[in-house]
């Protein structure tokens, strides 16, 4: 079967806002699959002997490419254990870079760069840990060019931009043995008959994860190694699906999900472009664990829904998805910045009129209290995160405070204990849009869910806080809440019910996503597209 790649080549014009339509099958050729780039070993040599175990399936080879001083060099092997060896520099090299902002989220990292883009800053987004506005590394390319940007910002009033850097004697360089010779390169292609690969990385939990498609080692921005798997949207999903939704659902509710992770990854192809690939494996992106774990249930699902995709307005939509609601779904401007996508809005999650939000709007705090009291008629009832508490001591509390202003370097980094957390701004959805939390130092005031940042226990933004007392004393706080994520799109446990009840997989679809078209993938589909710079109609 024919593999369409999109190349990362076209997503300087989609993160400039323009329309970008790349290697989709047209309907005449539906059979024809779209091939996509995924980091599922995203820092390779961060860890101190790092080490990688590529091994082909019984009665297979690997064929291994890679160059020799600009020649290209093919071997072949069984297995290929890559190692990491430390290379000295002959003179220490300085990495540095100007770091704008960090975020909770992609989504937040991206409608920033867009603001800094519009200043006229050249910008790219990274994930060194958290996700990081960058100022972009080829133009602001010297160290003066980085402290003259800087001290521009500064004359302006901005103070959150900083230098980071660190100074390199010596870098990790991926190395291996065949047939008794030892290569080390910086670029390793990797590829099989049976296109299955098995990988284990040393000290992980599952070892000898088999993969579909061909798999490449490559530098990334963070001076370590990313393992790329190039593999098929459709192979792809069968790593998807089982481990986002499970197996036993019913299966419109695995067809709504194959739909969901399909569109998703193809929208999302701009995530990566700064390590030269496009997704990851993890749940900043779609949890993928290659083949491993595919069942018959999950396959017939994502054949049957083969190549279909959800659009808005011919426009591939954001199919965001969370465990669980809490009763009510999120808008995209409830959890993350950017233009609002006007097919992600608040839905009362359940098949009955369980609450007016129209006229009784959870962005009143008695409104939103008295709505979490209720517990029946929704789509989740029952369920273990529908409904939570947590009581939290405050010496957590202020260690997980601690960290936060650490990590973001803020000026109150040395305050000695908070004396209170509010909520001061909620959504039409009751989720948190602001919150401050005051200590004896001064006050930190948050926006959305950098909340869920600095504290652990809120397993979602839908929750009030009160203080927990022991006599007259402050002994922590309580957070009291519903749901399980960030709430925007597809609740997967309230699909369960709908599911249940006989609902079709484009029926779930349109009640978490209203104003949407199921489509097969086509040439006239835009990926995405910027839309901060237009008007868009209020909700």
């Amino acid at each position: 079967m024919a593999l369409t790649f999109i190349s990362l080549k076209p997503l300087t014009r989609i993160a400039l806002g323009l329309t970008c339509l790349i290697g989709f099958a047209t309907p005449a050729a539906a059979q024809q699959d779209v091939g996509i780039q995924v980091g599922i070993v995203q820092r390779f040599g961060d860890r101190a002997k790092d080490t990688l175990t590529l091994k082909a399936n019984p009665g297979d080879r690997l064929t291994v490419r890679f160059d020799t001083n600009g020649k290209p060099e093919t071997l072949t092997a069984q297995e290929l254990k890559l190692e990491i060896a430390t290379q000295s520099l002959s003179e220490p090299v300085t990495d540095e870079r100007v770091v704008f902002s960090t975020h909770r989220s992609f989504e937040s990292a991206e409608d920033q760069a867009q603001e800094w883009r519009k200043q006229g800053i050249e910008v790219e987004i990274a994930q060194p840990e958290r996700w990081q506005v960058w100022a972009k590394r080829e133009v602001y390319n010297t160290p003066l060019l980085r402290r003259l940007l800087l001290q521009s910002l500064q004359a302006k009033g901005i103070q959150t931009a900083r230098i980071e850097s660190r100074t390199m004697k010596e870098v990790p360089r991926p190395t291996w043995v065949i047939n008794g010779f030892r290569y080390t390169r910086d670029v390793l292609d990797i590829s099989s008959g049976s296109n299955v690969i098995q990988v284990d990385r040393e000290k992980d939990d599952n070892p000898n994860r088999p993969y579909g498609g061909a798999l490449r080692i490559q530098p990334n921005a963070y001076g370590n190694y990313t393992l790329v798997n190039f593999v098929g949207i459709e192979t792809y999903l069968r790593g998807v699906v089982p481990h986002e939704i499970g197996t036993w659902a019913p299966q419109p509710v695995l067809e709504a999900q194959a739909v969901l992770a399909r569109t998703y990854a193809l929208r999302n192809i701009r995530r990566f472009a700064i390590d030269n690939y496009q997704l990851c494996a993890t749940t900043q992106c779609q949890v993928y664990r290659g083949l491993d774990g595919a069942a018959a249930s999950t396959d017939k699902a994502i054949s049957a829904t083969r190549g279909l995709v959800l659009t808005y307005q011919n426009e591939l939509v954001d199919a965001v998805y969370s465990s669980t609601s809490g009763g009510v779904t999120s808008g995209f401007n409830d959890i993350w910045h950017g233009w609002d996508r006007p097919y992600l809005r608040t839905v009362v999650d359940s098949v009955k009129p369980m609450w007016d939000i129209q006229n009784r709007t959870l962005a009143d705090e008695r409104n939103f209290r008295e709505f979490l009291k209720q517990k029946k008629g929704f789509n989740e009832d029952g369920t273990d995160m529908f409904r939570w508490r947590y009581e939290v001591p405050m010496a957590q509390l202020n260690q997980e405070l601690r960290e936060y202003l650490t990590a973001i370097r803020h000026p109150l980094i040395n305050f000695k204990t908070i004396q209170n957390i509010k909520v001061l701004a909620r959504s039409n959805g009751g989720r948190i849009l602001k919150s401050a939390i005051i200590t004896d130092a001064g006050t930190i005031e948050l926006e959305k869910d950098d909340i869920q940042t600095v504290f652990e226990a809120p397993a979602s933004t839908l929750f009030h806080v009160d203080a927990w007392m022991d006599k007259n004393r402050v002994k922590g706080f309580i957070f009291t809440g519903g749901g399980f994520g960030h709430g925007v799109g597809m609740s997967q446990v309230g699909s369960y019910n709908l599911g249940r009840l006989g609902w079709s997989s484009d029926r779930i679809l349109s009640f978490y996503f209203p104003g949407t078209q199921l489509q097969p993938i086509n040439n006239s589909i835009t990926i995405w597209r910027d839309h901060s710079t237009e008007q868009t109609s209020a909700r």
